[in-house]
């Protein structure tokens, strides 16, 4: 699969541009500011149906604009495919896959592959759980349609049950079989999410580990630990026990929405306490491209690679080390973005594939 043309009106700083792609390495030059990673964060948009970086999507809407629109032409599967996103203000979204509407954005999800490296990644390190379920949740949404379903209506009912307690505690009132319909609910569609969960992290860890080896020259020990009090017992047991702090907070205070990831590194120390600047990119680096090699195995399909600005963020022998893996035909179509055109073309230039260089002012 590749990205043929890309076309942009009104998004975030970029009033109107359309772009034609090489169809293995495209690179993005220019000065800060002048919408190399907004193009990213375009390319992202089409795969996911929103930002990257900025998922309230009013705001990459063009100021002084009251709409925007992502074109996108793909080849896939010998076959072309048009995908149009665009949004007025005060309106809903729209997502067309050759000129038909989708009823439900998780229709799209999967269909057009991607994985973004970004110095934004760094939030999976220092940020909080949401930050790395939703990674967990992401990598599995691209590459099995029924998880993206469960885990929707999982927090479907998560939001009624919050619903319920607030109701509860405003009215001064309670009903347990009210609520215990709820947990039921709960309990089914968490346990199926839990399974699953625990059956990705079985399989993506020996090819994390294997990414991580050729990354940082297997110069330490890295490890991934999926957090969950699920695994000791059954969701319907956990709010049943947290029922009083549940009605106390007006929230459901258990389940696997409070699952997380745990990243270590030589004898199993937290990466964001005892890691180096240098092993968290190297850490993230094989993260994401463990997510590559897992979204290929599982679909059969090659994602589209993105690399922001990670030029700058890296030394040379990351650089030189991420770089020699993409010369490998098993990765597809690439898009980077860089502040310095010499050093972009440089690197790119000791690749045996062919490529594309975009100067953007």
């Amino acid at each position: 699969m590749n990205l043929k043309a890309l076309s942009l009106v009104n998004y975030k700083n970029i009033e109107s541009k359309h772009l034609a792609f090489d169809p293995k390495i495209n690179c993005f030059v220019g000065k800060n500011g002048v919408g190399k990673t907004n193009i990213l964060d375009a390319i992202y948009h089409l795969s996911f149906g929103k930002s990257y970086f900025n998922p309230i999507t009013s705001q990459n809407i063009r100021h002084t604009s009251d709409f925007f629109m992502i074109e996108g032409l793909y080849d896939r599967d010998s076959r072309e495919e048009k995908v149009v996103i665009s949004v007025k203000k005060g309106q809903k979204k729209v997502i067309k896959r050759n000129g038909k509407n989708y009823d439900k954005l998780s229709d799209h999800i999967g269909f057009l592959p991607l994985v973004i490296i970004s110095p934004a990644d760094n939030d999976l390190i220092v940020e909080g759980s949401a930050t790395r379920r939703k990674f967990m949740d992401g990598v599995l949404a691209q590459t099995d349609a029924e998880y993206l379903t469960v885990l929707l209506n999982y927090n479907k009912t998560l939001t009624q049950r919050n619903a319920l307690l607030k109701y509860f505690a405003a009215n001064h009132t309670f009903d347990n079989t009210n609520l215990s319909i709820y947990n039921e609910q709960l309990h089914q569609l968490g346990t199926a999410i839990h399974q699953k969960r625990n059956t990705f992290i079985e399989r993506f860890m020996p090819i994390f580990i294997e990414r991580h080896q050729h990354i940082a020259v297997n110069s330490e020990q890295v490890g991934l630990t999926y957090q969950s009090k699920v695994h000791d017992t059954t969701i319907i047991d956990l709010l049943k026990q947290n029922l009083p702090k549940d009605r106390i907070l007006q929230h459901t205070s258990v389940g696997i929405h409070k699952d997380d990831l745990d990243f270590t590194i030589d004898e199993n120390f937290n990466i964001k306490k005892f890691g180096s600047q240098g092993q968290q990119k190297s850490f993230l680096i094989a993260l994401k491209l463990a997510q590559f090699d897992f979204i290929l195995q599982q679909s059969n399909d090659t994602p589209i690679l993105l690399l922001d600005d990670i030029f700058d963020k890296l030394d040379e022998n990351r650089v030189e080390q991420l770089m020699k893996l993409v010369d490998d035909n098993h990765f597809g179509q690439l898009f980077v973005s860089d502040t310095h055109a010499d050093r972009t073309e440089a690197i790119v230039k000791k690749i045996s594939q062919s490529y594309k260089v975009f100067k953007l002012s």
